[in-house]
């Protein structure tokens, strides 16, 4: 399924003029439920459960999760340069995502089912194994949607549909620790542990349905060879860099705000974790409603835009949650869900936004780097989620919080949680709508970008003929 191309007499109806039907849309988005999910609870669930479950010391746990995403810094980048030099019978892309499969199921068995008294090399080991198959799985399916979907709006309603995949999945795997105490009485603990059989079940149904409903577009052809260089110089890049450093400050915010979420409803709101396991949820919720309020306003008024507004949104709500009262879960809910519109807005526009990026570097450099673009986009990420957890974690241990006391913490430790929880999230969220104000490509630039790259590749094909 390439979502660019006119679909010819046999397709059904609601296949015509280059759109894919519901079913398939759904096919190909499914996975994204799966890879979302799957190491979201290593931010806000696990290291609260290894600390307090596992025992498993506060440093060990905060120096493992940080040399593992200094490992992914340079793994993804050297996966991306791979990836855009792989050419297969099967495709560019497929093969890493079928490859990611195995990967991804056993590690995230062997975390979320870690015995007691693991030790750092245990996690250390698991660790890296799932983020080397989250790597391989999710940059192979944000790339092969790139070069399904070549327009503008294309690339922002099919990442509309990745991340309403997203978000199902956030939500499903935040529920159910909630979801298993009430229904099936099971504790706080084997509800973490529920999470982990939940992703092992659904990442193999919808890799394999996606697989069997979508095919991916021919390779296009390479006006030039790819070379050390020519990467070096991208990075350079104004539009590059722009993107990413907004990725790092808008994707620090709410991995900061995620990693102190249970600690700070604890210490500062009186509300015990079963309790804001559900408020959590209403956040996620705030993330599903807005998300169709960010894909439109993108095509209203540029992608661009739409994330400066998104950013001083989030800034807004979240400093917010520093006025609701203790004692009050319901307030700090509606507070939680206000802060959560504006979450999923990154997801949709700045991945959209690096493929108009990585088509305006096809065009420049003739040379395909979706792969290495998406790659450093994903790098990004955890950059913002390493500096999470060491500006949280850290922090705190300066100000000797102790997780175990709760609201009994000294004074400046509470405050200084408060800051770290609120104000600091909601400073970066002013920081990405400032970094990204000068972004250039809108819908006008990258429809000239793909009508240039569309003659070449026409012109290449008929001299390889």
């Amino acid at each position: 399924m390439d979502f660019g191309s006119v679909r010819r007499a046999a397709a059904p109806a609601g296949e015509a003029a280059g759109q894919p039907g519901l079913w398939r849309r759904l096919a190909f988005a499914g996975p994204a439920f799966p890879l979302s999910a799957m190491l979201l609870p290593v931010l806000i669930y696990l290291p609260d459960h290894y600390a307090r479950n596992l025992g498993m010391d506060l440093v060990v746990l905060a120096s493992v999760l940080m040399a593992v995403r200094i490992f992914d810094l340079w793994f993804d980048p050297v996966l991306g340069f791979v990836i855009d030099k792989t050419n297969t019978p099967i495709g560019r892309y497929r093969p890493w995502f079928v490859a990611s499969l195995p990967i991804s199921v056993v590690s995230i068995w062997m975390l979320f089912m870690a015995p007691v008294g693991m030790t750092g090399f245990y996690l250390l080991f698991w660790l890296i194994a799932a983020n080397v198959g989250q790597s391989m799985g999710q940059l192979s399916h944000m790339a092969w949607a790139a070069a399904s979907a070549p327009t503008y709006d294309q690339r922002s309603r099919i990442y509309g549909w990745l991340l309403a995949l997203s978000i199902f999945g956030t939500f499903a795997i935040m529920a159910t620790p909630p979801f298993s105490r009430m229904v099936l009485g099971i504790d706080h603990s084997r509800g973490v542990e529920a999470m982990g059989w939940l992703v092992v079940a659904v990442l193999p149904v919808t890799f394999l349905v996606a697989l069997a409903a979508t095919r991916e577009p021919p390779t296009p052809p390479a006006a030039a060879k790819p070379n050390l260089r020519q990467y070096l110089d991208m990075l350079r890049r104004g539009r590059v860099l722009r993107v990413l450093v907004t990725d790092i400050t808008w994707g620090t915010a709410p991995a900061l705000a995620a990693t102190l979420f249970f600690v700070y409803m604890d210490a500062i709101k009186g509300i015990p974790r079963e309790v804001s396991s559900l408020i959590l949820l209403v956040y996620f919720v705030g993330g599903m409603v807005g998300a169709p309020v960010w894909t439109r306003l993108a095509r209203t008024v540029s992608k661009h835009k739409a994330m400066m507004f998104a950013g001083l949104t989030y800034a807004v709500f979240q400093s917010a949650m520093m006025l609701a009262p203790a004692d009050a879960p319901l307030v700090v809910a509606g507070f939680m869900f206000l802060a959560g519109l504006a979450s999923t807005a990154g997801q949709i526009l700045l991945r959209s936004m690096m493929a108009d990026v990585a088509d305006e570097e096809r065009l420049h450099s003739g040379v395909e780097r979706t792969g290495l673009l998406f790659s450093l986009l994903t790098g990004s990420v955890k950059i913002g989620s390493t500096l999470a957890i060491g500006i949280g974690l850290y922090t705190l241990k300066v100000f000797d919080f102790d997780f175990a006391k709760g609201s009994a913490n000294p004074q400046d430790s509470l405050v200084a949680l408060g800051i770290l929880y609120a104000l600091v999230p909601a400073g970066l969220g002013v920081a990405t709508a400032l970094v990204i104000r000068g972004h250039k490509i809108d819908a006008a630039a990258h429809a000239e970008i793909r009508r240039q790259l569309d003659l070449r590749d026409a012109q290449l094909r008929g001299e390889a003929g």
